[in-house]
């Protein structure tokens, strides 16, 4: 049956705007030159809503293939549905109802079994933190405790463990996304705004002394980047994986379907104390505004210990707290 004149011509203009997209495409893959694996678009969602919590935002899971032929779980490959990976007990949490007020009252809450053992003959440690949005933290390569919220509402943690100095902390960090694969959310009017990250940490020893803070002397590492709309914004300088350059405006097409992803994989054995982690960029240190947390109780509840007028600890993440999705940052702790 042959097609009419004008259907004829539409197809033909669909067919060749299909092309140029597809070609515009494959022009910007192959003229990206840096060290990561490139995505674009969105991502298969694999697991749906794998928590749950009221005045939430929905936290999925998925898997996106990049240009060279590798599968990169998305926003991160984390231990969220690990049974065995010890959660981290409740600061703040409004999602289970746990939104204690001072940290008086939720260390009164904990009998003593969630105390991790790093080292037999050590002292009691204790961490508060506060992640935008998930975190999972390691001392010495012990998995000691992680994020129970993934996603939202804001929550805060207390993590006890048993170590002896120095030690080295370790945490993978995760800034959540609605949109799989281009790292962004609904926010501000638009379906495809870029989300951001951020963690603050404090570790107390058993005299309730603060021997470690976060702050320019973490080192932060970045492991996927997006939403990227321009590939020439991007740049590398030694190990640094900068995007500073990069717009943050959402995309015109609120589609996401014109979105990049960089992704890195991690290193082995990053968790450990003898990783090296010499060549890592310091971590970037952000503002309380920057992160925007005066409006939550999570933090706001606690700035006693975040905000201590002697040693303030600060937010950090890499060098854009923005289109960067995952961090891991680490710091060896001396004791005092």
């Amino acid at each position: 049956m042959k097609l009419p004149l004008i259907a004829t011509i539409l197809t033909a203009a669909f067919i060749a705007a299909c092309s140029q997209t597809d070609l515009a495409a494959t022009v910007a893959t192959n003229s990206y030159e840096g060290s990561a694996s490139l995505s674009r678009g969105l991502a298969k969602t694999e697991i749906e809503n794998v928590y749950v919590c009221e005045r939430g935002r929905k936290t999925d899971i998925g898997s996106i293939n990049s240009s060279d032929g590798k599968t990169w779980t998305v926003p991160a490959a984390t231990h969220l549905l690990d049974t065995e990976f010890p959660i981290a007990s409740d600061l703040n949490n409004p999602c289970n109802g746990n939104s204690y007020h001072t940290a008086i009252e939720a260390l009164g809450k904990l009998d003593g079994s969630d105390i991790i053992e790093v080292n037999a003959d050590g002292e009691v440690y204790t961490a508060y933190i506060f992640a935008d949005n998930y975190f999972e933290m390691y001392i010495n390569g012990i998995a000691v405790g992680r994020d129970p919220v993934p996603f939202t509402q804001f929550n805060s943690n207390i993590i006890r463990f048993k170590a002896k100095p120095p030690f080295t902390v370790a945490m993978h960090l995760v800034d959540w996304e609605e949109n799989l694969g281009i790292g962004s959310e609904s926010n501000r009017g638009s379906q495809f705004h870029a989300g951001d990250g951020g963690v603050v940490a404090v570790i107390k020893n058993e005299g309730g002394k603060i021997i470690a803070k976060t702050d320019e002397n973490w080192k932060a590492q970045t492991f996927y980047t997006a939403p990227i709309r321009d590939l020439a914004c991007v740049s590398e300088s030694g190990s640094k994986r900068l995007s500073n350059n990069c717009s943050t405006t959402p995309s015109r097409e609120q589609n996401g379907s014109a979105d990049y992803a960089l992704h890195w994989a991690l290193p082995e054995n990053w968790q450990q104390k003898d990783f090296d982690d010499s060549n890592w960029p310091s971590a970037t240190s952000y503002t309380n505004n920057e992160i925007g947390v005066d409006n939550k109780p999570a933090y706001t509840n606690f700035t006693d210990i975040f905000d201590d007028t002697q040693l303030d600890a600060l937010f950090i993440w890499s060098s854009n707290v923005v289109l960067d999705n995952e961090v891991i940052v680490r710091y060896q702790v001396d004791g005092l």
